[in-house]
């Protein structure tokens, strides 16, 4: 049973009503409060205390205290007058129980309100926070965008270096080879000199024998005179003969080659260059040397050892523009992407490569193994544990004797299972 309090003490304001509950005998760390406008009820077992308060109060704004086993209240009035009790008197027991009922049924209408008030305080926080999230994500995009952008004028301004260092060279070999050529003539003019002022001296000497009288008993004749006059003919003048050789594409020499066939390839190759240098305007800057797919390969691939990724995709992605049937350009910016954790399109780039590494022959099963283990952990690293496996299994098909694989394969079948083992 419980014991009902009756010696409680109270005083009043035109404004307030202050409350004092003692519960003797108990040591109050907490209170079971239940209070409307005009009910209270508060429950410290073994006390109990009820009442139907004289007129409405301010439940929200009125305040509770526990301190010396005693509960002190403070009642903020609805409406500025003093109260004649502080408890309803001579009611009757229908409406005592109708003001209790009122009063639990305003309690819940309340906790129903706080309760959606909360649940709209939560959904705009959640958009708060996803609009925040947003706003990180543009940024973080923008931020990546612009190290893209300055990369890009990086490698840019690499290659124009390159290139004005390519022309210096070209026009120093030029001066050099131009100053072989006059030192060759100025030697060609000087030999052409020694020769003439030998002539010179011959004539003169054979001018001389010419003008010694024959003796008398003699046995030649003026015809023997003038015979031995021609056998000595003049020197010959001398001049430069130019060769002109064939310039050739192909290795093999002209007369083993096909002519015809030659010349259809590379009228074919030539169109098929004007072409595609007519619908890539990110390649109008770039010299010959440039436009070599094999060239821009190896740029990417220095790019790549350095860490430089970024630059890397660059030059893999004019080398793709410039041919798009090789898969190793496929296969090297998948390796680029990984790196900079696009896993989307490392997925895109191995999948064309698989696409072009067709027929699968033993020339392209490394090709083959290191497209399905990219793919494999992009899909990995995107959660996608599933596909994950089969492209290590098909690594593995392609591959079997390859530990790293199988060790790998199983670490992800123990994932998909959820029965992970502790690294």
């Amino acid at each position: 049973m419980p014991v009902w309090v009756r010696d409680y003490s109270w005083r009043q304001t035109d404004a307030a009503v202050f409350l004092s509950l003692p519960m003797r005998g108990v040591r109050v760390t907490q209170a079971n409060i239940f209070c409307t406008e005009q009910y209270l009820k508060v429950n410290v077992p073994p006390f109990l205390f009820e009442a139907i308060l004289f007129a409405p109060i301010d439940d929200t704004s009125s305040t509770a205290k526990i301190r010396n086993e005693t509960i002190f209240f403070t009642l903020y009035k609805k409406e500025v007058a003093m109260w004649e009790s502080l408890i309803m008197e001579n009611g009757d027991k229908e409406k005592m129980q109708r003001i209790r009922e009122n009063a639990v049924i305003k309690a819940q209408e309340k906790a129903d309100e706080e309760e959606k008030s909360k649940a709209v305080t939560k959904r705009e926080h959640k958009k708060y926070a996803l609009e925040a999230t947003m706003k990180l994500e543009e940024t973080e995009r923008k931020r990546i965008e612009n190290l893209k952008e300055e990369e890009r004028k990086k490698v840019t301004e690499e290659l124009e270096i390159w290139k004005e260092k390519q022309r210096n060279e070209e026009k120093q070999r030029r001066i050099q080879k131009e100053e072989k050529i006059r030192r060759e003539r100025k030697l060609i003019e000087e030999k052409k000199k020694q020769e003439i002022n030998k002539t010179k001296t011959l004539n003169a000497g054979t001018s001389k024998t010419r003008g010694i009288p024959t003796r008398a008993g003699s046995s030649g004749n003026i015809f023997s005179e003038k015979l031995k006059e021609e056998s000595f003919p003049a020197p010959r003048s001398t001049s430069t003969i130019k060769i002109s050789f064939t310039s050739r594409v192909f290795p093999t020499a002209l007369r083993e080659s096909r002519v015809a066939e030659e010349e259809e390839w590379l009228h074919k190759q030539a169109e098929a260059r004007r072409a595609m240098n007519a619908n890539f305007s990110e390649l109008k800057d770039l010299n010959d040397e440039e436009k070599n797919p094999d060239w821009l390969k190896d740029k990417g691939n220095k790019m790549f050892a350095t860490g430089n990724y970024l630059a890397a995709v660059n030059a893999y992605n004019l080398a793709i523009l410039l041919n798009n049937k090789i898969p190793v350009l496929y296969l090297n910016r998948a390796a680029c992407h990984l790196k900079l954790r696009n896993l989307h399109k490392t997925i895109e780039d191995s999948s064309k490569a698989l696409e072009l590494l067709i027929p699968p022959v033993p020339d392209n099963a490394d090709a083959r193994v290191k497209a399905y283990v990219r793919r494999g952990t992009a899909f990995c690293q995107l959660e996608l544990y599933a596909e994950g496996l089969q492209d290590y299994e098909a690594a593995l098909k392609i591959d079997p004797t390859n530990k790293t694989l199988e060790q790998d394969a199983e670490k992800i079948q123990h994932i998909i299972n959820g029965t992970a083992q502790d690294s």
